[in-house]
């Protein structure tokens, strides 16, 4: 007996909707790469067609958001306006440019018997993404699905679903003006989140599904998911500013990372700072931090390092283990490099971390003992994105191991398969 025999309505509806995905996968796997392209880009001229209705839709989602309370952060992750849908536009324009994976020869040798072998980059087929009050995120996977030759199933969570479905429906539109099937690009919010849980069991359906949020939709996805999942994690994101650091950049570094989005996974939520600099750059660091509006917590060399006017709350371990996601930061003193691998250790999630240094050899020490995704050297831990790192739209940030790690590109979309050529071989 399959699943689909004891499938409940909606599970029923959702499987439903993952095989027009594979049928449409078909269609695309094989195109050529002028195909995909045009698509992106009638994608794009149709979202900024059509900002205005856009915008509408995202401010039903904004109203209902701030009726409920969500945090500024997140709510500023909510938010489109025509500067950012032109912004999403753009970028699915230099996702177009860029050179398309499928068929890519990833290794090729011929044996000593004369087989040739050649490992090739192909479609993964039907992509499932979960994830949440990103709207942007809708445009970012459906756009990278197709440049890899894949079909995309999105859940937006409900905090978008106005705006996820107003852009859902221009670029199922744009597809069609295309030639190319609309269940190319499909959503299932309209089951909320028993079609969220029935997307994870469409296993033979949907081919990988990515989650893309807090730690709780995370974990709730790895832990049920019957469809093979790449994990995106959680962002809790240091900086460390080591005893020799330029304190200038160090300064600008932590603004940059804390401040300049907040609602963010590469925002750092936690300062480490040397003992030995302490006195010199944690009052300018923590005036800084506060006249920017950030709430401190900080550990007791922290508050006693605060000037007059500057208020720390005590930490606690919860602390140094929150993703804040809004202005708030968690400080700590620690006393040299390996006291700050060791905090590292106990409370990094594995993203993005960032060290602040003109030391050589600490840098080389820091380089290779911090088990991330990214680490930075004298830079903000803002960079780690896909865009940034030049590999276009990113469809989310791999803390896990297998796959893909770091910003997902349009690789991380793809699978291989070994194509072997003989002339009539047969094994011995």
């Amino acid at each position: 007996m399959s699943a689909t025999d004891t499938a409940s309505p909606t599970e029923s509806q959702v499987f439903e909707i993952a095989r027009r995905a594979k049928v449409a996968a078909r269609a695309i796997a094989s195109a050529p790469r002028a195909v995909k392209d045009r698509a992106l880009l009638a994608i794009a001229a149709a979202l900024e067609a059509s900002s205005a209705q856009i915008v509408a839709a995202n401010g039903r989602d904004l109203t209902r958001a701030q009726e409920a309370g969500m945090s500024a952060g997140l709510l500023d992750r909510l938010a489109l306006d025509p500067s950012r849908i032109a912004a999403i536009a753009t970028a699915l324009r230099e996702l177009s440019a860029l050179p398309d994976p499928v068929g890519d020869v990833v290794a090729g040798r011929t044996l000593a018997g004369g087989l040739r072998l050649r490992q090739v980059r192909v479609p993964m087929g039907v992509v499932g993404m979960i994830y949440e009050a990103r709207p942007n995120v809708t445009v970012d996977a459906a756009g990278l699905a197709l440049k890899a030759g894949n079909a995309v199933i999105l859940r937006g969570g409900s905090a978008a679903e106005q705006s996820n479905l107003a852009l859902v429906d221009v670029m199922r539109v744009a597809l069609e003006e295309q030639g190319l099937p609309a269940d190319l690009i499909q959503s299932v919010d309209e089951h909320g989140r028993a079609g969220a849980i029935a997307l994870m069991k469409a296993r033979g359906l949907v081919d990988v599904l990515i989650p893309r949020g807090g730690a709780g939709l995370i974990q709730a996805v790895v832990s049920e998911s019957k469809v093979p999942v790449i994990e995106t994690g959680v962002g809790n994101c240091h900086l460390y500013v080591e005893a020799s650091a330029d304190l200038d950049a160090a300064l600008e570094i932590t603004l940059n990372a804390k401040t300049q989005r907040v609602g963010v996974c590469n925002a750092i939520e936690t300062l480490l700072v040397d003992a030995a600099i302490a006195e010199t750059f944690l009052p300018q660091a923590l005036v800084a931090l506060a006249e920017a509006g950030v709430v401190i917590h900080g550990d007791d060399a922290t508050a006693d390092a605060a000037p007059d006017g500057v208020t720390v709350i005590p930490a606690t371990p919860d602390d140094y283990e929150t993703e804040f996601l809004a202005l708030e930061i968690a400080v700590a003193v620690v006393d040299g490099i390996e006291s700050a691998l060791t905090h590292l250790r106990a409370y990094s999630s594995g993203h993005t971390e960032a060290i602040v240094t003109r030391d050589l050899g600490k840098a080389t020490c820091f380089e290779t003992e911090v088990d991330a995704a990214v680490v930075m050297v004298n830079a903000s831990t803002r960079f780690t994105d896909g865009g940034e790192f030049g590999l276009g739209a990113e469809i989310g940030i791999s803390t896990q191991k297998l796959h893909a790690r770091g910003p997902m590109g349009l690789a991380a979309l793809t699978s291989t398969k070994w194509i072997v050529h003989g002339d009539g071989h047969t094994r011995p």
